[in-house]
């Protein structure tokens, strides 16, 4: 796989080899760390097929990265006949059985998490969805300090409370850590936080945006990487030849 390409900050010549991992490092969950997305798209549908509801994969994929209430309100307007809390309930619960029986992990994820976890640095799980769903995978992956769920915020992504709240709970600024996204709603909060961002290739199109990095699998995230976008390198996904 090719190597992403690395951009200097501007006024630096050089980025040193040594230079310090992040303070910490903030985790997406959804169809960043594992791929949930054909769960919670199947969940969609069998919820909207109910109540006879046309309900597409492009809608699905614009619902990725979407508060919970967002999501189930978008639901429930288009025709299913159930309160927005049902909607979660129901929408958290089919997903959640599903990755209890098999947790989906993205290809580089587990390798990814082990060697932040061997180098000490601090790592919070960061997800739109809710603590049903939140809690059983933190604890089936073992390695996570600090879990911010949907239902821990008042203002979910995209706006930065998620990722300003477990920067704080970790106990270090959020400017000195990295976010690993996937989503567009996602970004726009990591971004807003002001933490490192650093976009992992997923199902929604994003576009580029300033200081946002991008890789195309976490099989591409090695600690040099992390130690390159603490130091304030932009990464960008080379071409495909």
């Amino acid at each position: 796989m090719a190597t992403p390409r690395t951009t200097p900050p501007a006024g630096s010549t050089q980025i040193v080899a040594e230079s310090p991992l992040p303070a910490a490092v903030l985790w997406d969950m959804d169809g960043t760390l594992i791929d949930t997305e054909p769960l919670w798209m199947a969940a969609e549908i069998e919820l909207t097929s109910r109540f006879g509801v046309p309900w597409t994969a492009q809608d699905a994929t614009e619902l990725v990265g979407s508060a919970m209430v967002h999501s189930a309100g978008v639901l429930q307007a288009r025709g299913v006949d159930l309160p927005v809390a049902t909607i979660v309930d129901e929408l958290t619960a089919s997903v959640a059985r599903g990755v209890t029986r098999r947790v989906p992990w993205q290809p580089g994820a587990r390798d990814a998490l082990r060697a932040l976890r061997a180098a000490r640095v601090p790592l919070a799980l960061v997800t739109s969805s809710y603590r049903p769903l939140a809690d059983p995978f933190a604890v089936a992956a073992g390695v996570f300090d600090v879990v911010v769920a949907g239902d821990d915020v008042t203002r979910a992504k995209p706006d930065p409370e998620p990722y300003q709240l477990a920067a704080r709970a970790l106990g270090v600024p959020v400017e000195q850590c990295v976010a690993v996204e996937d989503s567009r709603s996602g970004i726009a909060s990591a971004l807003a936080s002001g933490a490192r961002t650093l976009a992992v290739e997923g199902v929604q199109h994003v576009a580029d945006r300033p200081g946002l990095s991008r890789i195309r699998s976490l099989r591409d995230l090695t600690l040099d990487l992390l130690r390159d976008l603490a130091a304030g390198v932009v990464l960008e996904v080379p071409p495909t030849r």
